[in-house]
């Protein structure tokens, strides 16, 4: 028996039945007469090509920008710092 080709529609079909119903991966595969792994791989591949960032990317992305804004403002109050320190230093003779 040769390997068995599935068009894109019956794999979606098959990834929305198992999102719809709340059935497990394993009874859906089941179901359509598939292995678990095969329709978890549709699963990855399909999350892989809508690159929908997920919830925790978003919150990573933000923390990210938050902490370069404050690096840029502690590097300025070191250089402000920096400046003061050059200043108080001199001798005034």
């Amino acid at each position: 028996m040769g390997k068995r080709i599935f068009s894109e529609e019956f794999k979606r079909e098959a990834l929305r039945k198992a999102g719809e119903t709340g059935a497990t991966l394993s009874q859906v595969a089941r179901d359509i007469g598939v292995k678990q792994q095969t329709l978890h791989r549709w699963k990855v591949h399909a999350e892989a090509a809508s690159h929908v960032p997920s919830a925790g990317a978003a919150e990573s992305s933000r923390e990210v920008e938050r902490l370069r804004r404050e690096n840029l403002r502690l590097k300025a109050e070191r250089d402000i710092l920096k400046k003061a320190l050059g200043y108080f230093a001199k001798d005034p003779t």
